[in-house]
């Protein structure tokens, strides 16, 4: 039971770990896409490379960057759909869905 409940509390910590990298990748996309001199492809890029040097690139399969206008303002959303980890890091494929926003920069 002891062996049962720690394996738990260690695969959850996992599953915490993995959608924590994959937010702050999305964050971190979203912030270098909505620079004046950058494009969408290039936040979604930069997303993916975090992710597959944290994680694993399978994590990094579906990676989409648009522009949305949240909150009233222009804003560039990183939206990073990955495998949730149910047993070791093997898991429901897109069962984890993270999206992030950036305002857009510009140079007026």
């Amino acid at each position: 039971m002891l062996t049962v409940l720690t394996l738990a509390v260690l695969q959850l910590g996992l599953s915490i770990h993995v959608r924590n990298v994959v937010h702050d990748a999305a964050v971190e996309g979203a912030y270098h896409a909505a620079l004046a001199d950058t494009s969408l492809a290039e936040g979604s890029q930069r997303t993916r490379e975090i992710v597959a040097r944290a994680v694993g690139s399978e994590y990094a399969t579906s990676v989409s960057a648009r522009e949305s206008a949240a909150l009233g303002h222009r804003t560039v959303a990183i939206t990073v759909r990955a495998t949730l980890p149910l047993v070791g890091l093997l898991g429901a494929p897109r069962s984890l869905e993270v999206v992030a926003h950036a305002p857009i920069e510009s140079f007026d």
